[in-house]
Order: C-alpha cells, then structure tokens, then sequence
C-alpha cells in the first residue's frame, strides 16, 4: 500500500514536470517562429552562405536568434581534421557574413555550461512568471 502511494506521488510529481517542461518548449517554439517572420534570408540559404567559410565542413547546430539587437543566423559547423568547431553568424536581413569564429573543445564546454545556466535561469523566471499569474487569477 505505501509502495502505491509513494509511486502515485512520485507519477504526480514526474507529471508536473513535464508539464512545466512543456510550456518553457512551446514559449520557445513561438518565440523562434516569431524571429522566422522577421527573418528575410531562409535557413537554407545561410546555411550555404556560412559553409562557404568552412569548405568541406557540416553544420552540427543551427539556430535563428537575437544578437545584440540584429536577427542572425548562427551556425557551428565541425571541419574534418580538427576537433574545433567554426561558428559563423549571417545576417538574417541582408545575408551578410557578421562573424567567423573558432571555438576549441575549450571554449565548447564553457559555452555549453553557460547556455545550460542561462537555461535553468530563463526556465525558474517563466515558472516565476506563471506562478505570479495564478496568484493574480485568484
């Protein structure tokens, strides 16, 4: 009896989670639609644009953001022979080329690390957020 009860809690709990899980996901998949809108260069075509700065090499990540007030494409592109990896940002608007980079294994793990809690920080603001929202419902 305990066991059921205890697995009920711990089912409710792994619920609720993905639940809140769920929301952050769809909140993020609004807001890169809404950046597509603005977007007048495809993904396809900054993607050509971008590998001609690292010939032979393949687009691991590609993602459309906001960058210091300019709409970007930012693409990492992993090049044979090298364990570093080419970042290259294109211009949404004009299909410019704005930044070439190269970020060792180093620098990889730094920027995971930092995206990972930014993440955490961005995903207990929204819970925050929508708790503030019930709270202003009752």
């Amino acid at each position: 009896m305990k066991i059921s009860i205890v697995a009920g809690v711990a089912l409710s709990a792994l619920l609720m989670a993905g639940c809140e899980c769920e929301k952050s996901c769809c909140k993020e998949s609004k807001k890169e639609s809404h950046l597509e809108g603005k977007a007048k260069i495809s993904k396809e075509d900054a993607e050509k644009t971008a590998l001609s700065k690292a010939p032979g090499g393949t687009i691991k990540e590609g993602e459309l953001e906001n960058e210091k007030g300019k709409l970007i494409w930012s693409f990492d592109i992993a090049v044979p022979g090298t364990k570093n990896i080419t970042e290259v940002n294109v211009d949404a608007i004009t299909g410019e080329i704005i930044a070439v980079e190269q970020e060792t294994p180093k620098d990889q793990e730094k920027e995971k690390s930092d995206e990972a809690k930014e993440k955490k920080h961005k995903h207990k603001k929204d819970k925050d957020d929508d708790d503030d929202e019930k709270d202003e419902k009752k």
